[in-house]
C-alpha cells in the first residue's frame, strides 16, 4: 500500500502544479487528487469533497495533504480532517515539494511529510548574480 496526496489549494494552483510534476516525471507511482477551494465557496460543502477525496485515496496508509497558505481556508479546511482520517498536512506547497513527494513512493505518511517539507525549502534558492558573463 502507499499513501495518498491530495493538494487543497486556492483556485489555479492544485492542479497546474500536480499537471506540471506529472509531466516532469513522467509518471506518478501516489494516487493523488486535487481539491481547489473556491473564494466564495461554502466550507463545509470543501468539507465534504475533501472527505470523500481522502476516503477514495486511501488505500490504508493514509493520505499526505499539500496546502498552499497556512491559515488560509484551504489549509484550515485540510487542517479540520485529522479528526476522521489518517492524514498529515504540510502547507506552502510548491513544485519542487510536490516533485519530492512523488518520487518517493515507498515512504510511510510522517516520512512522506517529512520528505515534503524538506523538498519545498531545499527548492528555495535565492541566487545570487553572476559577475562572471
Amino acid at each position: 500500500m502507499k499513501v495518498g496526496v491530495l493538494l487543497v489549494t486556492h483556485p489555479g494552483i492544485a492542479t497546474v502544479l500536480l499537471n506540471t510534476a506529472r509531466n516532469m516525471l513522467g509518471q506518478c507511482f501516489l494516487q493523488t487528487a486535487t481539491l481547489e477551494v473556491p473564494l466564495d465557496a461554502p466550507v463545509d460543502e470543501i468539507t465534504r469533497q475533501a472527505d470523500a477525496a481522502i476516503a477514495k485515496l486511501d488505500q490504508g496508509d493514509g493520505v499526505l495533504l499539500l496546502s498552499d497558505i497556512f491559515g488560509s481556508t484551504p489549509c484550515n479546511i485540510a487542517r479540520s480532517l485529522h479528526k476522521s482520517h489518517r492524514v498529515r498536512l504540510v502547507a506552502g506547497v510548491n513544485l519542487p515539494m510536490l516533485v519530492r513527494v512523488l518520487n518517493y513512493v515507498d515512504l510511510n505518511l510522517n516520512d512522506l511529510a517529512s520528505k515534503a517539507a524538506s523538498g519545498g525549502r531545499d527548492g528555495i534558492v535565492v541566487c545570487e548574480e553572476n559577475n562572471n558573463g
